[in-house]
């Protein structure tokens, strides 16, 4: 008997998936089109353009449960967006569909126990908002439009990181509704493997409906920006490294280089100060020693509130403009490498792109390595290379290719210089060595709480390695 041609049934199979949907969600809720449609596929990076078949916006866990239920039983790829800012677009899945937690962005704070509740789609500003009512603030990145979910699972740098550590390790327990639908709470206590798994191994174990996040009585920094010109790179960041290295946990320093206004790149120095106010205020202080580097072309330091702050880089980076991002690990500023940075900003192709350093030290760098999922802990610097640009720019007829470029041989220039591995949050399917290694020593258990809780690999957050890397 011959057999029998293969049938594309992706329309009856999407037919069915949604009359299933439709039996357990409002169906103002469930999307393939429209106005609604269109404002959930819209990501941060305008280069990720992505249509699911459907997209589910999901109000309470319950729904999430519906979606990932019929997901299952239909065979359709699924995807989870919270704030929609991963450089490749992994909020979203060609044909898949899309469960939108946008609309569960509430947090509850109980300022007494110093915890906020926050549903899976708030973003950072969401819950430092929350927090700030009460005198109170949470560990976060530098932006506030991320969500405040995704960065948590991926690890999360940021201006608080020397004293209170990444945001992995301030997420107290999560409920997670898991491949098969069900709903679990999971802390230190309660399904131990899958919370260690969730502090640093991004999401790729289920979907995070609220977490419980420890909250800090520092509503209120000493921080802002300093810029040097680019021609006393060698002094500044030679200086600033030595500086670092037996810096206190209260002053986390992000540097980097960047377009000025004129065009010509400068240094970008951004300390936090978050231990006494006046102590980070006074001239003498460690954050004014910062000014004098070198002569610098702007000095704005100050008190401020977290949520400014969050809400400045907000502005620097707009969602909509075209981009690629690529990360590498070093263990300190060397001359080297000092080199390189200065040889990539001189050749920024954009006046949107950036060389960006993030500080990883002090409370960051105690919490042992085997307690979380998060591959490395020893003191580093990890470089973040941004290639942004506007759409309609198309020079020489190129499109993206030459911002493409500029950060890809970058990203290889550093190479020889870095540690293995990398920020799994900034890691994509151009880099599989940098994934293999992204975990060190904690992969296997990884790799063994992935295969328990999630055996078919439903989610597919950030990468994950393929095999223990030897």
């Amino acid at each position: 008997m011959p057999s029998r041609p293969d049938v594309d049934r992706s329309d009856e199979v999407n037919a069915a998936l949604l009359a299933d949907l439709r039996s357990t969600i409002s169906s103002s809720r469930v999307l393939t089109g429209g106005p609604e449609y269109e404002r959930s596929v819209t990501l941060f990076n305008g280069a990720a353009d992505i249509r699911p078949a459907v997209v589910v916006r999901c109000a309470t866990a319950a729904d999430v449960q519906a979606a990932v239920r019929a997901a299952g039983e239909h065979g359709v790829p699924v995807s989870v967006r919270g704030g929609g800012h991963d450089f490749w677009g992994r909020a979203l899945r060609p044909g898949g569909l899309a469960i939108d937690l946008t609309d569960m962005r509430g947090v509850r704070v109980d300022a007494d126990r110093r915890v906020a509740t926050v549903e899976g789609g708030a973003l950072s500003s969401d819950v430092v908002a929350a927090a700030e009512r009460v005198g109170l603030t949470a560990v976060t990145g530098t932006a506030g439009a991320v969500g405040m979910v995704g960065i948590t699972l991926g690890g999360g740098y940021g201006p608080l990181t020397g004293r209170f550590g990444l945001a992995a390790d301030n997420l107290l327990g999560a409920e997670v509704v898991l491949a098969d639908g069900s709903r679990v709470d999971t802390d230190a206590e309660h399904e131990p493997d899958l919370f260690w798994a969730l502090r640093g191994g991004g999401g790729n174990f289920g979907v995070v409906t609220s977490a419980r996040i420890r909250l800090h009585p520092v509503p209120t920094v000493v921080t802002g920006t300093i810029f040097y010109p680019i021609s006393q790179t060698s002094r500044v960041l030679g200086d600033l490294s030595e500086i670092l290295q037996g810096g206190p946990d209260e002053l986390t320093v992000d540097v980097g280089l960047l377009p000025s206004a004129d065009g010509a790149p400068a240094v970008y120095v951004a300390p936090t100060w978050s231990g006494d106010l006046d102590e980070g205020a006074t001239e003498n202080g460690p954050v004014h020693a910062l000014t004098r580097l070198g002569m610098p072309l702007l000095v704005d330091i100050g008190r401020t509130t977290r949520s400014a702050g969050l809400a400045a880089t907000d502005a620097m980076f707009p969602v909509g403009r075209m981009g690629a991002i690529r990360s590498r690990n070093i263990s300190g500023i060397s001359a080297s490498i000092t080199d390189v940075l200065v040889q990539g900003a001189h050749a920024f192709t954009s006046p949107f792109s950036a060389i960006l350093l993030h500080q990883f030290h002090g409370a960051a760098a105690r919490v042992p390595l085997d307690s979380t999922a998060f591959g490395r802990r020893e003191p580093h610097q990890m470089a973040e290379l941004i290639s942004l640009w506007e759409k309609d720019d198309d020079s020489a007829g190129e499109g993206g290719a030459r911002h493409l470029r500029w950060v890809e041989q970058l990203h290889a220039a550093l190479e020889p210089f870095s540690l293995p591995g990398g920020y799994v949050n900034f890691l994509g399917p151009e880099t599989p060595d940098q994934v293999a290694h992204s975990y060190g020593p904690n992969t296997e258990r990884l790799l063994a709480i992935k295969s328990a809780v999630d055996p078919d690999s439903m989610f597919v957050g950030t990468p994950l390695p393929c095999t223990p890397a030897l």
